[in-house]
């Protein structure tokens, strides 16, 4: 794998950086509630020297009834500043599954317009297989301003996944596994309904990992796409169960140079409880 700071970076690459001044790493981890994972107190007990806790359920907009939506430009800003994040950094992102809750802090930095920020391939179990070193006391962080520009394009709502749907263009992809997909497996969140967005396809994120959780080649990432029938030379809208794991297949897209792709970051969240909306059920 080609380390590239603006997407994915290996475990040799952070090694090598770890004293970098300008480098800030950030513990992304995030567990659904049936996971029995504290993703904090696993932070408090081992994390990358260096590394802060990035809260992804409160670093989010509180006023959405919807899990973990994308926060304001004010609140990320704020949140930044005190964690001592902001221009001229070099941002590595990392979860404590491998790759599970990384992407979607990658993506919120690109939504803001910050362009180096990079995935930890493999995340922390490759770090810890390597016996790399990690630490148990919090970084003490100085604050550093945020230039925030907004990328709209990066984002899509309820109305423009409608459309889309209807209109098979731009084309939506969903990370969810495909028991839910097809609307035989329960959804974890209450009062969902089962089943997928007309006309959406499914990639499952866990197949463009690999057994120990680093990405896929990008000849496979294509080839998992393309069997899935989607079309990489058209746009594509990720969706997942609550904006999570969409974030990992847009990491895989932006990877084999496809820039045309956006979140729904409602995902089945939303789309599961919004009765005017239909849904699918079977295969794609």
């Amino acid at each position: 794998m080609a380390d590239d700071p603006k997407t994915l970076v290996s475990t040799d690459w952070l090694a090598q950086h770890l004293k970098d001044p300008d480098l800030r790493i950030l513990d992304a981890s995030w567990y659904l509630p049936d996971g029995g994972r504290d993703a904090k107190a696993e932070y408090d007990d081992a994390h990358i020297p260096g590394a802060r806790f990035f809260d992804i359920d409160e670093i989010s907009d509180a006023r959405s009834d919807l899990p973990h939506m994308a926060p304001p430009v004010e609140k990320f800003m704020s949140r930044m500043r005190a964690m001592g994040v902001g221009d001229g950094h070099q941002v590595v992102v990392y979860d404590g599954a491998g790759l599970l809750s990384a992407a979607r802090v990658w993506w919120l930095f690109k939504l803001m317009g910050q362009e180096d920020v990079a995935v930890l391939d493999g995340g922390m179990p490759k770090w810890l297989a390597e016996e790399r070193p990690t630490e148990d006391m919090p970084p003490i962080p100085r604050d550093r301003h945020m230039t925030v520009r907004f990328q709209n394009q990066l984002v899509r709502d309820v109305t423009q996944v409608s459309q889309a749907s209807k209109l098979g263009e731009p084309q939506v992809v969903d990370a969810r596994a495909p028991g839910r997909f097809r609307g035989d497996a329960p959804e974890p969140r209450e009062g969902l309904r089962a089943g997928h967005i007309p006309g959406s396809r499914n990639v499952h994120y866990e197949t463009l990992l690999n057994a120990d959780q680093t990405m896929k080649s990008l000849e496979e990432t294509r080839a998992v796409f393309e069997a899935a029938g989607v079309d990489l030379g058209k746009p594509v809208i990720t969706s997942c169960g609550s904006g999570i794991t969409a974030a990992i297949l847009g990491l895989a897209l932006q990877r084999m140079g496809h820039r045309n792709w956006s979140l729904y970051d409602g995902s089945w969240a939303e789309w599961g409880m919004f009765p005017t909306v239909p849904v699918a059920t079977g295969d794609a």
